[in-house]
């Protein structure tokens, strides 16, 4: 009998919240006496973390099903978790026979039984936990990247945008206690993270069971944790977006000079349609608040979708007129596309492909010329970035500044280099559209430990 550990190999598709379920998903099996492997070939068993945004994405976990299920003959196990998951549920066993676990996030807390239970060679279904008040917490998240570290404080969403497939496959919203929350964040600060993001469908929805701390609260007892540098937070809900997160934002020196706040339209009626519960005096009125801080410059990121049924060109002007009114520093822009169960399916959808990337190519030219613009304002200036790694190709390091941007940055010869994780001076010497470029003029009066 074969006294190696069970080797597993995990994909990950989709967003921020999949990435670190994904971190916790590997803590987990690590814990459980599993040794992780680089390829699908290396494996015993195969996850694939799922996302179901976007078709495309949903698409991609059939083909990589399909593309090893030749690998079932060397006794190879394959798991689809994640978004899929629970929206396609069993009949994942119908389109691809060989998988042998389908699991949906919110049953993620019952991994280690249901390990047990495939490798006596059950097949297992997670699906049934959609209405649960557990959220995922483990001790045991192996995280990726040593310096920046995610914090999920609320999971699932009860917004029910007509587009959307998160609520069905996500299950309903459910918080973490703030104890809980600074708890990790102060094991994260003593392991030698200095930054650290919030994550949330809906971030700032967040209830603390406890009653102790509004989300305003949160953050800033997040950020005020000795050791944390710099405190983000993904993604925000236009309708739950209050006037006390942008004052903490102000008042914090740690917490940083970014906000990504979804508009998905600058029609006041399409959002109605959308189900998204605020007008676009509303966001205005958001975006307001945070142009008018007294200590920061704060940069906003948005989501829009094209396309919607029934977006007339009138009502697609209005998206490019608030556009020129918020100048955003990034756009996150797609043609919107029918997704299962959710009410805009029996909407008419009469816009046709061809015209719904028109939308988005005007669209994304637009925003283009607005961040080249916003990005020239740094021409010249210096700003603090945390170091993320080197290009050896191009004799550049990578850093990112509060703000979310990319600053490339070179070092002067004779200069020491700079270490992963900390964090530096760079001036800034070119603007492009999507980066800034630099050279590193000093370090911070903060050091990152050393790893």
């Amino acid at each position: 009998m074969s006294t190696q550990p069970k080797t597993f190999f995990i994909e990950t598709f989709g967003c921020q919240m999949n990435f670190h379920d994904s971190e916790k998903v590997i803590g987990t099996l690590i814990q459980q006496g599993y040794r992780q492997v680089e390829t699908v070939e290396e494996a015993d068993l195969i996850f694939y973390n799922t996302c179901s945004i976007r078709d495309k994405a949903e698409q991609k976990v059939f083909h990589r099903l399909a593309d090893f299920k030749r690998l079932q003959q060397q006794g190879k196990q394959f798991a689809v978790i994640g978004c899929v998951a629970q929206q396609e549920g069993e009949k994942i066993f119908e389109r691809a026979p060989h998988v042998a676990m389908v699991a949906g996030s919110a049953s993620y807390h019952k991994l280690p039984e249901m390990l047990v239970q495939i490798g006596g060679g059950t097949r297992i279904t997670g699906l049934d936990d959609r209405q649960t008040d557990k959220t995922f917490e483990t001790e045991f998240t192996a995280r990726s990247n040593p310096h920046r570290g995610y914090i999920t404080i609320i999971e699932g969403c009860d917004k029910f945008c007509a587009y959307c497939v998160v609520p069905y496959t996500r299950g309903k919203e459910r918080s973490r206690t703030s104890d809980s929350v600074l708890a990790e964040a102060r094991q994260m600060a003593d392991a030698g993270y200095t930054d650290i993001q919030l994550l949330g469908q809906n971030v700032n929805s967040y209830k603390d069971p406890l009653a102790k701390k509004s989300f305003a609260e949160l953050l800033a007892a997040v950020g005020e944790t000795p050791g944390i540098r710099r405190v983000r937070f993904t993604t925000s809900h236009p309708r739950d977006f209050t006037r006390d997160i942008v004052d903490v934002i102000d008042s914090v020196p740690t917490l940083c000079d970014h906000v990504h706040l979804p508009v998905q339209s600058g029609s006041t009626r399409v959002l109605a349609a959308m189900f998204r519960e605020y007008t676009r005096e509303q966001y205005l009125e958001r975006i307001a608040w945070m142009r008018g801080t007294r200590n920061r410059d704060i940069s906003i990121t948005t989501d829009i979708i094209v396309g919607f049924p029934g977006e007339t060109e009138s009502e697609f002007e209005e998206t490019l007129q608030l556009m020129d009114e918020v100048r955003y520093d990034g756009a996150f822009c797609f043609k919107y596309s029918a997704r299962p169960n959710t009410p805009a399916l029996k909407y008419d959808d009469s816009i046709s492909e061809e015209e719904k990337s028109r939308r988005l190519q005007i669209l994304m030219e637009r925003q283009r010329e607005i961040q080249r613009t916003n990005y020239n304002r740094h021409l010249y200036q210096t700003i603090e970035v945390m170091v993320e790694g080197e290009n050896a190709a191009r004799g550049q390091w990578i850093g990112r500044t509060s703000q979310n941007k990319t600053l490339n940055f070179t070092v002067a010869n004779g200069s020491s280099a700079p270490r992963i994780g900390e964090y530096v001076y760079a001036r800034v010497t070119k603007t492009l559209p999507n980066s800034l470029v630099g050279e590193m003029v000093g370090l911070t009066s903060y050091l990152a430990p050393s790893t």
